[in-house]
């Protein structure tokens, strides 16, 4: 559906007034809580399980198919600035994403800031994949990353912290509007978040709140496991899809890190979805931008490396 003039002065006024994130994230993380009670549990196959990390848990869901099987595994990390976002807020998506991939989907509960700053969230994902990836009865090729915007961060940095310490190999990370870059001002390279970082749900203020609430320290803005695209060596990177939304303050960054992979000897897919707003992969899959990502990422799967 084609965002014409109605539908874009709606989008402006829903954007107008933009909360200080910063200061009322417990609020939204709250209101995020009560609207995504876990009540559809009873219509699809779950298990709920604890990885042990040391001195916590991470908590994780399993979503299967419907039909029994030996299904490969989607290690899902969500979105939501890293600061809001749950795997009940997401179980719905992850329902949809087992159903129509025919994949185990595995949502990881990662800490989230600022009660747990950068790189709490991504050790959690890294603790997350390590477990599943190095288990005798699956093979490796068998586990994709995939993430939506803060969890697209999180799959890329990961990918690069796996490449670091050698405990695992990923064989293919799907990045949907990621954020990989550190600067969302009006000082950006990126068109995309001059053209789209105010009228489009998703602004530019409220990135650069949840960037300021997930970091630790002022150095991480520097840090390639921070900002993924500030990585000096993107060699040995799984294969990646990157799927990118027309109208996303996150959209040229997210392409510009695929052009950087690319560079860099890795096989990478790059589609940028026509009228997409950030977010749009939350919604039914009856949407056609939604059904579009699903035909897009069932080829990507089904390939051999």
């Amino acid at each position: 559906m084609a965002i014409n003039k109605v539908v874009r002065a709606a989008l402006k006024a829903l954007s107008y007034n933009d909360i200080d994130v910063k200061k009322n994230y417990m609020l939204k993380r709250n209101f995020v809580k009560l609207t995504h009670r876990h009540y559809l549990k009873p219509f699809f196959k779950t298990w709920d399980c604890q990885l042990d990390s040391g001195n916590h848990s991470i908590p994780v869901r399993i979503f299967s198919p419907d039909e029994e099987g030996d299904y490969p595994i989607l290690l899902f990390f969500h979105g939501g600035g890293w600061v809001t976002g749950n795997i009940d807020s997401y179980s719905k998506v992850c329902a949809n994403m087992a159903r129509l991939t025919c994949h185990n989907v595995v949502s990881v509960d990662y800490r989230l800031a600022p009660e747990h700053p950068f790189p709490a969230g991504l050790e959690d994902c890294y603790q997350a994949a390590k477990s599943f990836i190095t288990k005798d009865e699956i093979n490796s090729k068998e586990v994709t990353l995939i993430g939506d915007s803060a969890g697209g961060n999180l799959a890329a940095a990961l990918s690069l912290l796996a490449r670091e310490r050698k405990e695992f190999t990923i064989k293919k990370q799907v990045l949907i509007y990621p954020a990989t870059y550190n600067d969302h001002n009006e000082t950006s390279p990126f068109l995309s978040v001059h053209e789209n970082g105010t009228d489009y749900l998703l602004t530019s203020k409220r990135i650069c709140d949840y960037m300021e609430l997930y970091k630790s320290s002022p150095e991480d803005y520097l840090n390639p496991y921070f900002a993924p695209l500030l990585a000096k060596d993107l060699s040995d990177q799984p294969d990646t899809l990157i799927i990118t939304a027309e109208f996303d303050p996150l959209r040229d960054e997210g392409e510009e890190y695929g052009k950087k992979l690319r560079e860099a000897g890795n096989k990478v897919q790059i589609y940028r979805v026509k009228d997409g707003l950030h977010g749009f992969f939350a919604l039914p899959p009856s949407f056609p931008q939604v059904k579009l990502c699903y035909d897009i990422i069932n080829r990507f799967l089904s390939e051999v490396r």
